[in-house]
């Protein structure tokens, strides 16, 4: 039996195995405020919490967030399993988010926050983590398979 969008599936477990386990490392390693540079003053490991979403936004908004990545995660698994087969691109993209959102959407529930340990100080950038950053590669990849799908209704004849 072949699975429909493999890369799709395998992008979201790995997303979020490295996700979490990212996490509990910072949570086992670090206490809460403490904070390694790795690069003095441009790049730290620093754990700290976050009751908002990704990079700060919303903060406080836990439990209105928690209803979204339910939400956002029920929605990407109907896609894969009931849609169509996906390009390359809209697998890894859609994988890639799907496992960002079941990472934070689980310190949520879990929790009652998302822990956030990646702190770029160069640009005084909030602090934020591994599911932030695969959501945000899903996004990109999913504006590179946009770019590249060209609809045939739209071609020129010649």
């Amino acid at each position: 039996m072949r699975v429909k969008n493999l890369l799709f599936w395998i992008a979201a477990f790995l997303a979020f195995f490295l996700d979490q386990l990212t996490k509990y490392w910072v949570m086992q390693t670090f206490n809460l405020g403490q904070t390694q540079a790795l690069i003095p003053g441009v790049f730290h490991l620093t754990y700290v919490t976050n009751t908002g979403a990704a990079f700060s936004l919303l903060t406080g908004k836990v439990e209105w967030l928690r209803w979204l990545s339910l939400g956002v995660t029920l929605a990407l698994i109907a896609l894969a399993w009931f849609g169509p087969a996906l390009h390359f691109w809209d697998q890894l993209g859609y994988g890639l988010i799907l496992g960002g959102a079941i990472g934070n959407g689980i310190d949520r529930f879990v929790l009652g926050y998302v822990v956030d340990f990646l702190d770029f100080r160069l640009i005084n950038f909030p602090v934020f983590n591994l599911a932030d950053v695969f959501i945000n590669i899903g996004i990109v990849c999913l504006l590179i398979g946009t770019f590249q799908k060209t609809p045939t209704s739209n071609r020129r004849s010649r």
